[in-house]
């Protein structure tokens, strides 16, 4: 039987590919009603759509899913993008984006940023820009500059701005995939 997340990722691998759907397991279940591929979970009814239109194929999330998290963790994996607010049917819009070469994609509350930028903290004092972590903001990516949260607000510097969220607010950020001490390693020939 799949998994939650095996379902997920199926689900939005072919739906993204403009291909019909029908999986299960205990939990959750996807179809294709009307040209429009669902996925539904058994005691809170549909949680996801993907609408395929001449372009791209536009993915909805019920905002308050318990699956959420997992929705949106597979959508990143796949390049899908937050657009925005919650829309009026209770429902967050994702759209496929170009991810820069070199980054992982995330979208969380900014308490998971903050998070991270503990870790990236140290690379700012460097003269230059610091490119280790980005957030979006009106399709474009901003370097972080600095993180300050006071209050339950999280401030966060850019180049020329400075944007004010609530810890619980979502935003879509990139972290610089950093390469293991193994794979920096460069292959020894042997002497003849």
């Amino acid at each position: 039987m799949l998994s939650n997340l095996d379902l997920v990722r199926d689900f939005v691998h072919h739906s993204s590919q403009n291909q019909e759907v029908l999986l299960a397991n205990s939990i959750l279940s996807s179809q294709t009603i009307c040209r429009s591929n669902q996925l539904t979970a058994k005691k809170e009814g549909v949680i996801m759509s993907a609408h395929a239109t001449d372009t791209q194929t536009k993915f909805l999330i019920k905002a308050n899913s318990s699956h959420w998290e997992l929705m949106n963790q597979v959508l990143a994996e796949y390049g899908y993008l937050l657009q925005g607010d919650i829309d009026s049917r209770g429902f967050y819009e994702y759209l496929y984006g170009k991810v820069p070469e070199g980054y992982q994609l995330h979208c969380t509350k900014s308490v998971m940023l903050w998070r991270a930028w503990w870790k990236y903290r140290k690379y700012t004092s460097r003269i230059g820009i610091p490119m280790n972590l980005l957030i979006r903001k009106k399709d474009s990516w901003y370097p972080v500059k600095d993180l300050i949260i006071s209050n339950g607000t999280l401030y966060i510097k850019t180049l020329g701005n400075e944007i004010a969220l609530s810890s619980e607010d979502l935003i879509t950020w990139l972290n610089k995939i950093e390469l293991s001490p193994l794979s920096e390693k460069v292959e020894e020939k042997p002497q003849l």
